[in-house]
Parts: structure tokens; sequence; C-alpha cells
């Protein structure tokens, strides 16, 4: 009876085993945004991006710079390589942080009654951009970007009443298609 009991002990767990499988979970996030980003806590899609690579000849440098547009925000870099550039279409993976020397700025503006207004300035260290891929014969190029804008709000002394944080993080650029100027 123990014999019979065990068998059937076994031959169950082996049913059940049998049934259990392994699922398989894939997961993959893709978007067809050209150029997207987190600001203040809310999610942005440019709608319009244009974007440059310039060649200087003068002074050996390669500016990226970049203007998207969109839902009443605008974002913008310029990023410098600013050594060893040559009159390529191509653009150094590297990583670019806002500078004291200007060649690596970022500027977030909203449009309200009067036009596009810059929302604060970013200081240097407090913004950033990454390119991790391009494709100098396509003319595409992929990378992130992030950084905080700080706007000082004045009474009518010309005192500091409140400081005001716009930040625009989790950036994205994906194959955006850029032109290629030689000066």
């Amino acid at each position: 009876m123990k014999k019979i009991s065990l068998i059937a002990t076994l031959l169950l767990a082996v049913l059940i085993l049998q049934k259990c499988t392994k699922d398989t979970v894939s997961a993959s996030a893709q978007s067809n945004t050209l150029l997207f980003a987190v600001i203040n806590d809310t999610t942005w899609n440019a709608v319009t991006v244009n974007a440059s690579i310039t060649y200087n000849s003068a002074s050996k440098t390669k500016v990226l710079a970049c203007t998207a547009i969109g839902a009443n925000k605008e974002v913008n870099f310029s990023v410098t390589q600013t050594y060893n550039a040559i009159n390529t279409t191509g653009f150094p993976l590297s990583t670019f942080n806002a500078d004291v020397a200007g060649n690596n700025t970022f500027s977030y503006l909203t449009n309200g009654s009067g036009g596009y207004t810059q929302q604060g300035t970013v200081a240097p260290g407090s913004g950033t951009v990454i390119v991790s891929a391009i494709d100098s014969v396509k003319k595409v190029i992929t990378g992130t970007f992030s950084f905080l804008a700080k706007q000082n709000n004045y009474d009518s002394n010309g005192n500091i009443v409140s400081i005001t944080i716009s930040g625009v993080q989790a950036g994205s650029f994906n194959n955006m298609p850029y032109t290629f100027i030689s000066k």
C-alpha cells in the first residue's frame, strides 16, 4: 500500500511539474519621437526638431546645436568639440557638461502671450549631453540630455523673493537627423 501511495505521489508530482512551464517575458521601450524629456515631472515630446553640426575651420571646432519645440515649450542645447575637430559629418561619442566658458549651453523656454521666455539659466555643471551613437552617412545622432535651469525672482526693490527651478530630465534624442555645415 505504501508503494502504491509513493508511486501515486511521484506520478502526481511529475504531472504538476510537467504542467509548469517557464514564461518568457520580453519587454522593450521604444519611441518614435525624435526628442523627448521629462520637464518638471511631466513627459514632453518635441513636435519640431532642428539639429545641426557646424564645423569651424578657423577655430578647428564642431558644434552640435539642437532646438526642439512642442506643447508651448522649447528646449535648446549646444555642445562643442573644442579639440581635434576635422571637417567631416561626424561628432565624437562623448559627454558634454555645461561649463563656465560657454562651450556647452542649455536653455528652456515657455511660450506665453509675449512669445517664448527663457526660464532661468543653467549653471556650469548643471547640464549634460551624452552623445552615444552617430551615423555620419545617414546624418542621424542619438544620445541623452538633462539640465536644471534656475531663475531668481525679484521684488520691486531688487531683492530675491523666490527661486524657480525648472528640471529638464531624462531627455533623449533618437536617430535625430541633422544638417552638416562647414564654415
